[in-house]
């Protein structure tokens, strides 16, 4: 699937029960792009997405990683999702993953072009834990 935003390639994955009232609207899957970060409901998804294609900052572990892409799709709102937000921290790192190493680690990947400023929502992300 497209980007809405900028055209770019998608990740499309499912999204856990446990999740489900972390996404804004109803979606039952969600797609995270792979330039521009942005989150879009998706139709069709993988069993096994591969986060990789977005940058090699996601966590391995499959649970960490969906959760990791879901806090990128809405760290952008950081005041409106902020219950949601960390509970998506509590996840990565509950996974095995420092969420905000792996934020800092996205904030340098060269081939993510974001209008969002990682590096900031990260130290934001800092005060609020």
């Amino acid at each position: 699937m497209d980007c809405q935003s900028c055209g770019g390639d998608t990740v499309d994955f499912a999204v856990p029960a446990a999740f489900a009232d972390h996404v804004p609207g109803s979606e039952a899957a969600v797609g995270l792009c792979t330039r521009c970060l942005a989150m879009q409901p998706a139709e069709e998804v993988s069993d096994e997405p591969d986060f990789t294609r977005v940058s090699d900052a996601f966590p391995t572990d499959p649970d960490g990683a969906v959760a990791f892409a879901l806090l990128v799709g809405l760290i952008g709102n950081l005041a409106l999702y902020r219950a949601e937000i960390t509970d998506l921290l509590e996840a990565v790192e509950t996974s095995g993953t420092d969420p905000l190493l792996a934020l800092d680690r996205l904030a340098t990947d060269p081939s993510i072009e974001t209008e969002l400023d990682l590096a900031g929502r990260r130290r934001q992300l800092e005060q609020l834990l």
